[in-house]
């Protein structure tokens, strides 16, 4: 394998921690990639609807179905707010257990801005609620209601931009040393272009969204607007769909030309070419629904552009995660290296544990009195000394009370009782070696 050294010199290479994954590794990327999908389409939907809440209110300040419309799209925001927390559980578990260190670490550098999702996120909830369910109590209060899913749609702005960042700062190990928080991880190359088609997709889904929620026979158009027929709030979805499709291949150009070509090789060329011809597609088969002049031709593209849309979904989650792949394979490699190192490391000195002998200070003017010597102050000393009382009594005293009973000392320093009221409990010593215990016998017993 070869390895970039000036890289290595300055790229954080942690130690891994060696757990099984708790399923196999395919399938774990198969349950990111799909539901990171389902979620992410919800999440497009909340954010995109708000937005385009905020743009129907505005222009209902002059045109009455235009606020009914923006009405309309409130209702939905927060059931696909819903669907978007509920299925962001599965993507979000995953990735932590697949990029364990690169997930938490990213994390752990965007601090404030991390930490600050769940509260953002909340207050955003809490406003679309208000928003919708006081659409009539604040119908003489319209631009303070309007200015309740504006702060709204902010928030919905801002939260994307701290996932984007943090989950593209987790790419880039060879940038952590350098990054000093949010801001500056928002300043990486590919972040604003990967922010700015991330909108587009949003205005996408949202359009074709509304095509499908106006063109249900049950829902009643004609009873809820006064100018507005089906037919044109399909227009008014396919003309968002178009501008959306138009911003994603606008800045999903930017994005291919701007990524860092460490995680590019042919497969991820191939799927973003794949996923921009698609959205030609869909973006051809809209305008086309939106120059239609009559509905029953406009009807005739929906199911291409949804599929073409979903199409294009579907490659960029595979070459999304195809990327993550190739950009973090040389810095895993160079992780399992160092992991596998340790563990050689820890199994080596678990089986040939380093005996406490071997950093003995040894006195060789002593001659065979050395090694005991050294032994009795590694283990003794601390409370016996030579001619004093310490906490135990001085080796004087035990070469009196053991003096030609070398085997009753090594019992009584292997497993020693207690024979004094004034002497505490003396501990015993059975880590010692035969040998060792001999050394130490010897040189205490050789005191005068």
């Amino acid at each position: 394998m070869q390895v970039n050294l000036l890289q290595v010199s300055t790229t954080p290479v942690p130690r891994d921690l060696p757990l099984d994954l708790p399923l196999p590794e395919w399938l774990l990327v198969t349950l990111l990639i799909g539901s990171f999908l389902l979620h992410i389409i919800f999440v497009k939907l909340m954010v995109g609807g708000s937005i385009i809440t905020l743009w129907a209110e505005i222009k209902g300040l002059k045109n009455r179905d235009y606020d009914l419309f923006a009405y309309e799209i409130a209702k939905t925001v927060t059931v696909n707010k819903s669907m978007a927390v509920v299925l962001g559980v599965a993507p979000l578990l995953s990735i932590n257990t697949l990029y364990t260190i690169y997930f938490y670490s990213a994390n752990a550098l965007t601090g404030l801005a991390w930490f600050m999702i769940i509260p953002l996120v909340t207050a955003a909830f809490l406003l679309t609620y208000l928003h919708k369910y006081t659409w009539r109590a604040m119908a003489s209060y319209k631009y303070l209601h309007i200015s309740i899913i504006a702060l709204a749609v902010m928030i919905f702005l801002i939260v994307p931009t701290i996932f984007l960042t943090n989950v593209n700062l987790m790419l880039f190990p060879e940038r952590w040393g350098y990054i000093k928080g949010f801001l500056s991880a928002l300043t990486l190359p590919n972040v604003l272009p990967r922010y700015l088609e991330f909108i587009g997709a949003c205005l996408t889904v949202t359009g074709i969204f509304i095509v499908w929620y106006n063109g249900r026979k049950s829902y009643q158009v004609h009873l809820l607007y006064e100018t507005f027929s089906r037919d044109r709030l399909k227009r008014l979805g396919y003309y968002i769909t178009t501008v959306g499709l138009g911003l994603q291949e606008i800045f999903g150009l930017i994005v291919m030309i701007s990524l860092p070509a460490k995680g590019i090789n042919f497969e991820v060329i191939e799927l973003m070419v794949v996923g921009g011809i698609m959205l030609l597609v869909a973006m051809w088969f809209s305008w086309k629904a939106l120059s239609a002049d009559n509905e029953l031709k406009r009807d005739k593209q929906f199911w291409k552009v949804l599929i073409s849309i979903l199409f294009f979904i579907l490659v960029y989650g595979g070459s999304r995660q195809l990327y993550r792949e190739q950009a973090l394979h040389q810095h895993r490699e160079l992780m399992a290296a160092k992991t596998k190192a340790f563990e050689q490391m820890s199994k080596k000195a678990r089986e040939s544990p380093v005996s406490d002998a071997e950093n003995l200070d040894i006195d060789p003017a002593l001659g065979s009195l050395a090694k005991g010597s050294a032994l009795f102050k590694q283990n003794c000393s601390s409370c016996h000394k030579e001619k004093q009382r310490l906490v135990g009594p001085p080796i004087q005293e035990m070469m009196t009370i053991y003096r030609d009973n070398e085997k009753g000392l090594k019992d009584w320093i292997k497993a020693p009782g207690k024979k004094r009221v004034d002497y505490p409990q003396m501990p015993g010593f059975p880590q010692l070696s035969e040998v060792e215990l001999t050394e130490i016998t010897k040189y205490v017993l050789s005191i005068k």
